[in-house]
């Protein structure tokens, strides 16, 4: 028999918000995390605006020991180890001290890349022939699973462990394949997670293909502005979002707090076939995601109360809003509240999915659904498939049962997972 699957522990890394305390004040606020950033403009991009996590030395110190942070220079492992530290702690869990690994723990912690100026500096050294010189975690720090080295050594975790990437459906899909490993009893809790670098050399290759907004260099919060009119691109972030997933028996039996039941979802791919790209999705495979993820979640589309898009402020917001409707067979008036937090925290790229499920979790836990900002003026091929009252501007403080969240990815990739709101003795 299938274990039921629920969420136990979260932490985050967002720009407008580091700790789930701070974040979730700012999604309910409305507050944006988008700066200008001077090296963007001395490097001459033309978007000179990003999200970044403010962390300071002490922060930083609670997590990584002197030693640790010696030739460290690694912003994805950074923002990854503190979410997942703090999901782990969230969850009243403690790290193994043992010698003996937690056999039934184990890890899926996804990143686009790791360690990118880390890597520029060993560039640096090789052409200078310092190569000696690189230090012995340049390796670790510039591996794309160096997120999951560092925090199984942290946490002493003994089941799979491993890194996924899939563009910016990382997360989401981190969070699926979690929740896979414990509904079948391979593992008993397992940490999800993504992150992402920050700095212009993740950024450059967007800014270069002119999807990053240019037009808010002199007013950054207002830069990122999905589903508007007046958008332009999005804005480029980072951070990490982490969550503990275990079955709800064993929730249970410990007395662990419990955010959200997971009741299923989808990855899939559109092949890059039809109107499908290396950039662009294929409508048919993600309303083909979407259909199957309640399928397998055993909900109706009429069941879905509110939906957290991928929604990027790109020429593409529209066909994701169309892509929904036609997946749910509901449009207009009859459409669910959706919402996307790209309007405060741009848009953070691998970690995207899992900062996005960390504000759909404490949406559907606490009861509340997050106002989308800098859409005031909305975009009108949006207004032809739903009504402007299912685009909330404002905080709504609502109960509610099922919110759907979904990514798309580079690739042609989709990932789409189903929360239900856990009620003791349901």
């Amino acid at each position: 028999m299938a274990n039921r699957v629920v969420i136990t522990g979260m932490g985050v890394v967002a720009p407008n918000g580091v700790g789930l305390q701070d974040f979730r004040a700012g999604i309910r606020s409305g507050q944006s995390g988008i700066q200008f950033d001077p090296q963007l403009e001395a490097l001459r991009f033309s978007c000179q605006i990003a999200g970044k996590p403010m962390l300071d030395e002490a922060l930083i110190s609670r997590y990584f020991s002197p030693l640790e942070l010696r030739n460290f220079n690694s912003t994805g492992i950074l923002y990854g180890v503190i979410a997942g530290m703090d999901a782990w702690q969230d969850a009243s869990l403690e790290p193994n001290e043992s010698d003996e690994p937690y056999w039934h723990y184990g890890m899926i912690f996804g990143a686009g890349t790791s360690g990118i100026d880390r890597f520029r500096e060993a560039i640096y050294k090789i052409d200078e022939l310092q190569t000696r010189r690189l230090g012995s975690t340049v390796v670790v720090q510039t591996m794309n699973s160096g997120v999951s080295a560092y925090l199984t050594s942290k946490l002493g975790l003994g089941n799979e462990i491993y890194s996924n990437s899939s563009a910016c459906c990382t997360g989401t899909e981190s969070l699926l394949l979690c929740y896979e490993r414990v509904k079948s009893g391979q593992a008993t809790i397992m940490l999800s997670g993504a992150t992402s670098d920050s700095g212009p050399y993740i950024w450059g290759g967007f800014d270069a293909m002119k999807v990053c907004t240019f037009k808010h260099n002199n007013d950054p919060s207002a830069g990122s502005r999905p589903m508007s009119a007046s958008a332009s691109g999005f804005v480029p972030s980072s951070g990490a979002g982490a969550f503990v997933v275990e079955s709800l028996e064993h929730a249970l039996a410990r007395g662990a707090k419990i955010y959200a039941e997971i009741l299923g979802g989808n990855s899939n791919s559109g092949g890059q076939r039809g109107s499908g790209s290396m950039t662009a999705p294929n409508p048919v495979a993600v309303q083909r995601c979407i259909t199957t993820a309640l399928k397998h979640a055993h909900i109706s589309a009429d069941a879905v109360d509110v939906i957290n898009g991928h929604l990027t402020a790109t020429a593409m917001d529209a066909l994701e809003i169309r892509n929904w409707s036609t997946a749910l067979g509901r449009s207009g008036k009859n459409f669910p509240m959706i919402n996307t937090l790209k309007g405060m925290v741009g848009h953070c790229l691998s970690a995207a999915g899992s900062i996005e499920c960390v504000a759909s979790v404490l949406e559907l836990h606490d009861g509340f659904i997050f106002p989308n900002i800098n859409c005031e003026d909305l975009h009108p091929e949006v207004l032809e498939i739903i009504d402007s009252t299912c685009i909330p501007q404002a905080l709504i403080e609502q109960e509610f049962g099922i919110l759907v969240k979904a990514s798309f990815g580079f690739g042609d990739v989709n990932s789409c997972i189903v929360f239900k709101k856990y009620k003791d003795g349901e």
